[in-house]
């Protein structure tokens, strides 16, 4: 399997970590947490790894590779992936994402588990440019604030602070309400599960 990787200008990532194009990182012991350091983090595709960016490492001007993982090896519910070793095999183009694409992807997401019908109409009009005001999203928010709603709730902030002119905040917001959801169908029953790589591409077709 394919993995894609992100470091910054530097090639460093977290707690400065250098990289070498085509040097296998140090293995790592057996065990542990993914979202540690005991595991090398990336992505199942080039697009995960942007759209996650702003809630995982954050990285201000990230560089992409694709590499390849050695070792045991750990998913956060499909979000990243981890490997006790791991080598940069060569650079790639990072994909060109709007905010408008990372507000898609997190209403993608969130449709997938969250169902109630003011909702999803709203997300519908959102998505299809029917309507995108400020307006319309505080009230999709205000109806979703609650625990179980946590993936509308967040693709709706997610609009509202991209009209507030908040791009980071809305690019983090729109990111928590793809994880929520992937959160939310793992624990559900097997056939609500969805492809993350699937919506992240249909969201880099709105506009």
């Amino acid at each position: 399997m394919k993995i894609y990787k992100l470091t910054n200008q530097q090639l460093q990532t977290y707690d400065g970590f250098q990289w070498e194009l085509g040097v296998a990182a140090p293995e790592l012991p057996a065990g542990g947490e993914l979202c540690s350091a005991n595991y090398y983090h990336a992505y199942t595709s080039p697009l995960l790894a942007v759209f996650l960016n702003p809630i995982h490492a954050n990285i201000a001007e990230p560089r992409l590779f694709e590499a390849e993982g050695f070792g045991e090896l750990a998913d956060d519910h499909g979000l990243k992936v981890g490997y006790k070793s791991m080598v940069l095999v060569k650079e790639l183009e990072l994909p060109a994402v709007t905010l408008t694409n990372y507000i898609a992807f997190g209403i993608l997401c969130s449709l997938e588990v969250y169902k109630e019908p003011a909702f999803v109409t709203w997300a519908e009009n959102w998505l299809n440019g029917t309507d995108r005001s400020e307006a319309a999203a505080r009230a999709a928010w205000a109806a979703a604030a609650a625990w179980a709603a946590a993936a509308a709730w967040a693709a709706s902030w997610a609009v509202w602070a991209a009209a507030a002119a908040r791009a980071a905040r809305a690019a983090r917001a729109a990111t928590r309400a793809a994880t929520a959801a992937a959160r939310a169908a793992e624990s559900a029953a097997s056939s609500e599960k969805f492809n993350l790589i699937e919506l992240a591409e249909k969201a880099m077709k709105i506009k």
